[in-house]
């Protein structure tokens, strides 16, 4: 394995292997996006991205597509090639069989079961490899996943909407709808990219939200892509925090197709009277010592789902609990022009802190106007 200076051709077809990973960007997980060209005589031969889990790899759908100009072939791959077998067999022997001279790679699999394996079994067949091309673009194609596999936790973002004010609400707790149609549109793209969203009892009880995602307005979202229609969208799984399980059972959210997850400091014992139609789990975590749900414990729980990403919409209460444990990944604020006043409620609950030196300090990434409003996407240092 070697790392180099790659050539401006190097990084120009890792450059389109990277756009190729992002068409799976809603339906992969809980496998990694990865993208794959193979390039013959400085030509493309081969091209292909890997879809959904259990399903063809993107090394397999571009070989497939190159057939025998593989062979002497260059193949650029976003993430190293898989070594073992799961539910597909290992891409790294695909690619020895199709007699490919050189590969290129990203970045290496943070996969406990790859790591390094896949490339050792390149060059043990003669094949050279060159790791490093665009890897901070490749693993931005895949946060939640590098994290899950190297803390067996999702990665967290918060989301929320405020005034200029920083207000989430009126006092009487009116909120709909603060930020404009563009806005809510853009929320529906990032809730399709996540594996689960998680809310409150609370932000259930009083708003009574769907917490999926609305294909009809995800269309309308400038970045989304006709790769997939509405049956392949993977629908993110709704984890819903419930310390004391004052949900009715019969909220809009139990009567919609999909997973639910519910958390609690105890299992519910009216659960056999439950006729919506959702797959209903539910999870017991440990009480934080103020008869609240153990933020961490519930993370380490959660990874029997294999989720890499978890979308937080909550109230100002939970939304401060991630963030004073320092669990959240990355926080994204949508604000708009409005003011609602100092009787509003606030954005986050956060304690009182009495030096500076204690306040909670983010990295600001990107603001981007959206419609009438402003996106701003923070992440922790």
């Amino acid at each position: 394995m070697t790392q180099t200076t790659f050539s401006e051709q190097d990084q120009y077809y890792m450059s389109m292997a990277i756009e190729l990973a992002k068409k799976g960007r809603f339906t992969t997980a809980p496998n990694p996006n990865v993208g794959c060209v193979i390039v013959a005589n400085e030509q493309i031969v081969g091209e292909g991205f890997h879809l959904k889990a259990g399903e063809p790899h993107a090394e397999v759908h571009a070989l497939a597509m190159a057939g025998t100009k593989a062979i002497n072939a260059t193949c650029y791959v976003t993430l190293e090639p898989c070594s073992h077998f799961g539910r597909t067999p290992p891409c790294a022997l695909a690619l020895t069989k199709a007699g490919v001279k050189r590969v290129v790679v990203a970045m290496v699999d943070p996969n406990p079961k790859v790591a390094g394996r896949g490339i050792k079994i390149l060059e043990d067949a003669g094949i050279r490899v060159d790791v490093g091309v665009l890897e901070k673009q490749a693993k931005a194609l895949n946060l939640g996943f590098i994290k899950r596999m190297q803390t067996k936790m999702a990665r967290i973002t918060v989301k929320m909407a405020s005034s200029l004010d920083g207000k989430t609400a009126l006092r009487n707790g009116q909120s709909q709808w603060i930020t404009g149609p563009d806005a809510r549109i853009d929320v529906q793209y990032y809730r399709a990219m996540q594996s689960a969203i998680l809310s409150g009892s609370g932000t259930v009880l009083s708003d009574d939200p769907s917490l999926n995602v609305r294909f009809t307005e995800l269309q309308k979202s400038p970045r989304f892509n006709d790769v997939i229609n509405e049956s392949q969208l993977r629908q993110p799984i709704r984890i819903i925090l419930d310390s004391h399980n004052k949900l009715t059972l019969k909220e809009q959210i139990f009567n919609l197709p999909g997973k639910v997850v519910l958390v609690s400091l105890a299992m519910r014992s009216d659960f056999e009277s439950f006729t919506g139609i959702a797959e209903v789990d539910q999870i017991v975590v440990k009480d934080d010592g103020h008869g609240r749900i153990d933020l961490k414990d519930l993370l380490t729980q959660l990874n029997q789902y294999e989720l890499n990403d978890i979308w937080v919409e909550s109230g100002a209460k939970l939304a401060g609990e991630f963030f004073n444990q320092q669990l959240v990944d990355e926080f994204i604020l949508y604000q708009a022009p409005k003011l609602m006043g100092d009787q509003g409620r606030n954005l986050v609950n956060l304690p009182d802190y009495s030096k500076m030196d204690d306040v909670i300090q983010l990295t600001l990434k990107e603001m981007t106007l959206i419609g009438n409003d402003i996106r701003i996407i923070s992440d922790r240092d």
